[in-house]
């Protein structure tokens, strides 16, 4: 199989299309969409986002030390892909995509509450990167719809809820199922 070798870059696709809101009620509400976004540990549950210094929020997040993760699905991806293009300091993306910020219930930043699932985040450290600073944060809680969790199971469930993912400048929805964690060495019945 021929390979070609291609100049560094950032390949690890797809990645959650995730609109990050913070910002507490004297600095006013905001969101930003975030595609550079990932777990980094399960105990304590920590997760980290990478925002560019000159975006709008990355002072708010800076001056809260707060955000949350609010994930997207089919119904959002117009207000991600939005929310990725224009600035807070130039409009009130909450009332522009007619989404409802709630003030978080461990967080002074809001959740979307139309999101299906929001992850309340406290900024534990900020790591200087170059084009993007990671902000390293402990996960308070999270909210769930309830309308997207299993009643037998009592778990989220991901095709319901219709997440999507972000690859190359486009976005894709989650749909199929092909496999779950150690199905491969599992005994047959």
């Amino acid at each position: 199989m021929a390979k070609q070798l291609w100049k560094p870059g950032t390949m690890i696709y797809p990645l959650p299309a995730v609109l990050v809101s913070c910002g507490n009620e004297q600095l006013g509400y905001n969101m930003l969409t975030v595609a550079w976004t990932g777990t980094v540990c399960t105990n304590p549950a920590m997760c980290y986002i990478s925002v560019r210094p000159e975006r709008y929020s990355y002072q708010l997040i800076k001056q809260t030390g707060e955000f949350v993760i609010n994930l997207t699905n089919r119904k959002l991806a117009k207000a991600a892909d939005w929310c990725g293009v224009k600035s807070g300091r130039d409009t009130n993306k909450f009332k522009q995509m007619h989404l409802t910020p709630q003030k978080g219930q461990l967080v002074s930043a809001p959740i979307i509450l139309e999101s299906p699932l929001n992850i309340e985040c406290k900024v534990k450290q900020i790591i200087s990167l170059g084009s993007h600073d990671m902000f390293l944060a402990d996960v308070l809680g999270v909210q769930a719809s309830e309308e997207y969790i299993n009643p037998k199971t009592g778990l989220f469930d991901l095709e319901k809820a219709g997440l999507i993912a972000y690859s190359h400048g486009k976005y894709f929805a989650l749909t199929e199922q092909i496999g779950k964690f150690g199905w491969t060495v599992r005994k047959k019945k």
